[in-house]
């Protein structure tokens, strides 16, 4: 009987995080859909259609960086349900205590974050990377493209009526290492070809060091510096990798690999990947945080104020990983410290709660 209960509860949890997170993913949508006709609303050549088809394409990326909050909301509706029913109370007759429940959809919740990592990540991964390969083709600059691979960093710039094919073997802070900049004019006709051991780009007007440029099958060289006009400066380049949500799992070990071989700071792929395998964890905690904060309130609460509640805590919640992710930009603290820090403050919080929770 025992065995019988715990199953109608994880049913019952199962039921209410369905509900809430069609709820989140209704809500995402019709936000999201605004958002791309707003982009596409000078594109004359695009029909309705596409919009809605890079919004289902981005929405379960969306999704994913919310479901924290949403198994928050789905537990405070969860317990809302089971109280109002009075289930709660015959749960109770039947032996099992509020840790008990509180175990049992923690557990549920742990279980169901591997799931989400494992399968649900992954494909909301694939979807953007294709939404934005899509989208890419209709922005404004679609002409400026940069890859990093393991032959270092790749860039192709249009400007001036020139194409630049520029690859660089590592980045040092503000400079470029063993660069080769191939010029072609529209046509894709060879113009000249630049190669130097140092470029420094703190600007979109690089300063390119001890330069050896060959045009027309003549080389020349100078030790003294050259400027290049481009459409890059390093704050560019950086941002241009920023988006690791449209990257699976096994992409972010390959790209972390490449980082590192080029030289380049793999601090905000380090903290990606860690907060992506402490997910299941964060989800468990906030489940437990919920239900704790359900005992101590008081029973007759309306699903409204619930809500609100839940909406409350989740801003709180949102705001301190935000604070905590800026320190680890900026170098201030360890990544291990970012993402553990908001959970481990939260786990002391749940855990103090727990104090006599079958008293409750």
């Amino acid at each position: 009987m025992f065995a019988i209960y715990k199953k109608n509860l994880i049913y019952s949890f199962f039921k209410s995080l369905g509900i809430v997170t069609m709820i989140f993913f209704s809500i995402t949508i019709i936000l999201n859909i605004f958002e791309e006709l707003s982009f596409f609303k000078n594109e004359e050549d695009v029909n309705f259609a596409l919009p809605v088809f890079l919004t289902i394409l981005n929405s379960p990326s969306i999704l994913f960086d919310i479901f924290p909050f949403i198994f928050l909301i789905s537990t405070l509706y969860f317990f809302s349900e089971i109280i109002d029913k009075n289930e709660l109370i015959i749960y109770k007759n039947y032996g099992l205590t509020n840790f008990n429940i509180i175990k049992t959809i923690t557990l549920t919740s742990f279980v169901t974050g591997i799931f989400i990592v494992l399968i649900f990540y992954n494909l909301s991964a694939n979807l953007k990377f294709l939404y934005l390969d899509i989208k890419n083709k209709f922005a404004k600059d679609d002409k400026y493209l940069a890859v990093i691979t393991s032959n270092g960093l790749w860039i192709k710039d249009e400007i001036d009526g020139n194409i630049n094919l520029i690859n660089a073997e590592k980045i040092e802070g503000n400079n470029l290492k063993n660069v080769i900049i191939t010029q072609f004019n529209k046509k894709f006709e060879f113009r000249k070809s630049i190669s130097s051991q140092k470029v420094n780009i703190q600007n979109k007007l690089w300063v390119i060091n001890d330069a050896l440029i060959t045009k027309e099958n003549e080389t020349t060289y100078r030790d003294s510096s050259i400027n290049f006009l481009t459409n890059f400066d390093e704050e560019r380049i950086s941002s241009l990798f920023s988006n690791l949500s449209s990257l699976n799992i096994i992409d972010l070990r390959e790209l972390k690999n490449d980082y590192k071989t080029l030289g380049y700071s793999t601090i905000l792929l380090s903290a990606h990947q860690l907060k992506i395998y402490s997910y299941p964890i964060y989800l468990a905690i906030m489940v437990c945080l919920s239900s704790i904060l359900m005992f101590n309130v008081k029973y007759n609460k309306s699903r409204v104020f619930n809500l609100i509640f839940g909406i409350f805590i989740s801003v709180i919640i949102y705001y301190v990983n935000f604070f905590f992710t800026l320190l680890t930009e900026s170098e201030k603290i360890p990544i291990n410290v970012s993402v553990w820090a908001p959970q481990i403050i939260l786990l002391l919080i749940a855990s103090i709660g727990l104090v006599k929770i079958n008293e409750k």
